[in-house]
């Protein structure tokens, strides 16, 4: 059997789509569609999925169920991943979904619903624990950095450089090339990164996220 997969969307029109897109993959399986919050609830109740595809917008009250939704879920259903997805650029709600951990979680726009591979590729990788945000929201998260720092004043203006360049993406290779040094120094930084922001409970491709997250949100008014 193939990953169980729930999709919550009020629109049937993008809750069709997602639908058959997901149905392009044979090793995902959509074991139910809901409309609404209550009704995500109770399907997850009830068919214990694997992950969880919901709109950040439903009834009852078109606001941040999804959020909502996937935050609860970290107590009710510790094991189910969910990939939230969202109309538009927002990144609050997408430092809100990962406030309480990056652990099986994903915030991409509905956008990219139009590239089966990019929706699937999500759903695999928050069933194996890992997370994703979308680039434009990393982007947006960027461009409203003000110049107020608190936990990141224990980096060093390296660190800060190499964080910087993880916040869009690259890998080690890339940030060594940007930076005209070698990965190997390029993990050493890293590694400092990630013990001085006291990320040392998750994988390293978690970690990644939850540094970069720490970067972007640490200094917004």
């Amino acid at each position: 059997m193939g990953l169980r997969v729930i999709v919550a969307e009020d629109s049937v029109l993008m809750r069709e789509g997602i639908t058959s897109v997901l149905a392009l993959h044979d090793e995902i399986d959509v074991v139910a569609v809901c409309a609404d919050l209550d009704d995500l609830v109770a399907a997850v109740a009830e068919h214990d999925p694997d992950v969880v595809v919901t709109d950040i917008r439903m009834p009852p009250t078109q606001t941040d169920e999804g959020i909502r939704a996937a935050n609860g879920f970290r107590d009710t259903h510790p094991d189910v991943g969910v990939v939230v997805l969202s109309q538009y650029v927002e990144p609050d709600y997408a430092l809100h979904l990962f406030e309480a951990g990056s652990h099986g979680r994903a915030y991409l726009l509905k956008e990219r619903v139009a590239d089966p591979d990019e929706l699937a590729d999500a759903i695999h990788r928050v069933y194996e624990g890992g997370s994703v945000i979308d680039p434009q929201v990393v982007d947006a998260l960027i461009a409203a950095r003000t110049g107020a720092q608190t936990i990141l004043d224990r980096l060093t203006e390296r660190e800060i450089e190499v964080l910087s360049h993880m916040a869009r993406g690259q890998n080690n290779a890339a940030i060594g090339e940007a930076l005209f040094i070698s990965p190997r120094s390029v993990e050493k930084h890293i590694n400092s990164i990630f013990m001085k922001l006291d990320l040392n409970e998750e994988t390293d491709s978690n970690r990644r996220v939850r540094a970069v997250l720490v970067y972007l949100s640490e200094s917004r008014s």
